[in-house]
């Protein structure tokens, strides 16, 4: 396709989302949890075409040779499926953002002042690997009030494809504006030069990918960027401690799933506890096929592992593999967090309330927690719905981005022939 032709369709399609907006914007809870309602029977009447199409992206990414992680994150079955439409159903149940009251001012003469919240407007979504994004995306922000528009990768171009025109059509049929979701059907990366341009049609930019893709956007768009950054978690073993829990929740942390952002990718272990923890669970991570890294002392404790380097440290494996340090001290321990961690997901296991008070205030991250593993951090489990992603930033929202991440807010100010003097 020709980039003239290229940048106007990305330009009509952002054009009829925001007109899709201006719609959206004034539908009650009740039609857009029928649209929503729709687009899960959609999903679910059509799994095995789902997987069809899912299973061309699959396999074209084997004999591209992408690694078996990101294969993972591509690849659907009918249990992903069925969850993906749970999670739209989940969705319905929860309470419409638009509309509700943030604030209630008293004011200093005789108005009425309140914050409430608003849609935000359209809303583009770059994403990698994952075609459940399309259809979340879509649900969370339909939900909020807003047009979307998504721009998956290449290798989940099928897909996202058939996952976006199955829930569009079934969203337009059911009383959703045509045109509020908006799919740009190209492989070409082009495309996301245009669209991060578009900043008088577009209100935020919501990126889910790699490092280098987030970094892009980051630097040449035009528009706000609300980023999901990378995962490097750590957990934490303290000295005091049970140690039957800290296995099971390092274990979980590291290997439940390993290929997406909030499993631990460091495991720090105090020194006093190590000789007892390590041994037992670099046995368990052994047997659940972990390659293991560790520092100096580590390699003392265990036998037959890699060394670990400083690359170590700040590396997002998104894989079967962990590297570990052992530290003299909570001290140390939040120390090496802070300036290896990405501020996504860390925790500790301790059965000091003291040192867990500690590492909450003192550790900066977007969550964090207590005897808990890093795995729970995921707006389903935190009961929060679905979500579009985990926010590393301070600004506007942090962690889990749910519907009222997805909105703004204004202020509604009624007076009774109110004048300033």
């Amino acid at each position: 396709m020709e980039n003239n032709q290229q940048k106007q369709i990305v330009f009509l399609k952002a054009q009829a989302a925001k007109e899709a907006s201006k719609k959206l914007a004034i539908m009650n809870s009740a039609q857009k949890n029928n649209i929503l309602s729709a687009m899960a029977c959609a999903i679910e009447e059509n799994i095995k075409e789902i997987i069809f199409h899912n299973e061309i992206d699959a396999q074209a990414a084997k004999e591209a040779g992408i690694s078996s992680t990101l294969i993972d994150r591509l690849s659907l079955n009918e249990k992903r499926i069925n969850d993906i439409a749970k999670s739209i159903k989940d969705i319905v149940l929860l309470q419409d953002p638009v509309g509700t009251i943030v604030e209630e001012v008293s004011a200093s003469i005789d108005i009425d002042v309140k914050k409430i919240r608003v849609p935000i407007g359209v809303i583009g979504i770059i994403y990698e690997s994952r075609p459940n994004v399309t259809v979340d995306a879509s649900a969370l922000c339909l939900k909020a009030g807003n047009s979307v528009i998504l721009k998956g990768g290449s290798e989940a171009i099928n897909s996202n494809r058939f996952l976006a025109k199955i829930i569009s059509e079934a969203a337009i049929k059911s009383g959703m504006p045509e045109g509020a979701i908006q799919f740009i059907d190209t492989i070409d990366r082009t495309a996301v030069q245009e669209l991060i341009h578009l900043e008088n049609l577009i209100d935020l930019l919501i990126p889910r990918g790699s490092n280098d893709l987030l970094k892009f956007i980051k630097t040449h768009s035009l528009i706000p960027v609300l980023s999901h950054g990378k995962g490097l978690c750590h957990t934490y073993i303290d000295e005091n401690v049970d140690i039957d829990m800290a296995i099971k929740i390092a274990l979980n942390a590291k290997c439940q799933r390993p290929s997406v952002c909030n499993a631990t990718e460091t495991l720090l272990v105090h020194k006093n506890i190590a000789e007892k923890v390590l041994p037992q669970l670099c046995k368990l991570y052994t047997e659940s096929g972990v390659e293991i890294r560790g520092c100096t002392v580590t390699k003392t404790i265990v036998n037959n592992i890699k060394d670990a380097n400083e690359d170590d440290w700040n590396q997002e494996y998104l894989d079967l593999k962990i590297s570990i340090k052992v530290v003299n001290s909570l001290e140390e321990a939040i120390e090496h967090i802070n300036k290896y961690g990405s501020m996504h997901s860390e925790a500790i296991v301790t059965n000091n309330k003291e040192a867990a008070d500690k590492f909450i205030s003192e550790v900066d991250a977007a969550a964090v927690f207590v005897n808990a593993s890093t795995r729970l951090h995921d707006g389903g489990v935190l009961g929060l719905g679905c979500e579009i992603g985990i926010s590393t930033q301070k600004l506007h929202a942090r962690g889990t981005m749910g519907l009222k991440e997805l909105t703004t807010t204004k202020y509604v100010v009624r007076g009774k022939g109110t004048i300033r003097n």
